[in-house]
């Protein structure tokens, strides 16, 4: 072989091998979009779940509230009412309180939840978008390289070489969300 052949060569298995490699960091990075889009979704869902919960909770607490003050009511318009029948209301009115004491504090405790799940799916959508963003760089740079390899134009591969570099930014930051 010629020296400009071997330097051909040579060239041309650097630009397969670096190709190739970015292929296999793109299919990586495919997979983290996915696991991270996929968490995003289920967050969603739960978090979703909880709001129905809390609405739940939210109206059996009002029926009970409801419920107190048509008592409430009753025993102001019935000043006569006989002494068992206005205990028997005050004690099942007792007990209302108890329950509408008892749903609000279930509804801090889903709304917290609720909360922390609406969070974690932010985490996970930003980490889902900067995987993807990742991976535009990739197929970028495969593309570019891939033109160097067809044309023999040496900058092509070199501007997809660096082109990487903003793979690498966004596939760091979507595990440290730097911002």
């Amino acid at each position: 072989m010629a020296d400009g052949e071997s330097k051909a060569f040579n060239l041309n298995t650097w630009i397969a091998l670096t190709t190739a490699l970015m292929a296999v960091f793109a299919a990586i990075t495919t997979l983290y979009v996915g696991k991270y889009s996929s968490r995003t979704v289920l967050f969603q869902a739960q978090e979703t779940d909880q709001w129905a919960y809390y609405q739940a909770k939210s109206i059996k607490s009002y029926l009970y509230e409801v419920q107190k003050q048509q008592f409430d009511i009753e025993l102001s318009a019935q000043p006569g009412m006989p002494k068992p029948a206005r205990e028997k209301m005050v004690k099942v009115m007792e007990n209302y309180d108890k329950q509408i004491t008892r749903y609000d504090g279930e509804k801090n405790e889903i709304k917290a939840k609720a909360d922390e799940l609406a969070k974690s799916k932010e985490v996970s959508s930003h980490k889902a978008g900067n995987f993807g963003y990742a991976l535009i760089f990739l197929q970028i740079a495969i593309m570019l390289s891939s033109v160097a390899a067809l044309t023999k134009k040496t900058y092509l591969w070199y501007l997809g070489l660096a082109t990487t570099t903003g793979w690498i930014f966004f596939f760091l930051d979507a595990f440290y969300l730097f911002y």
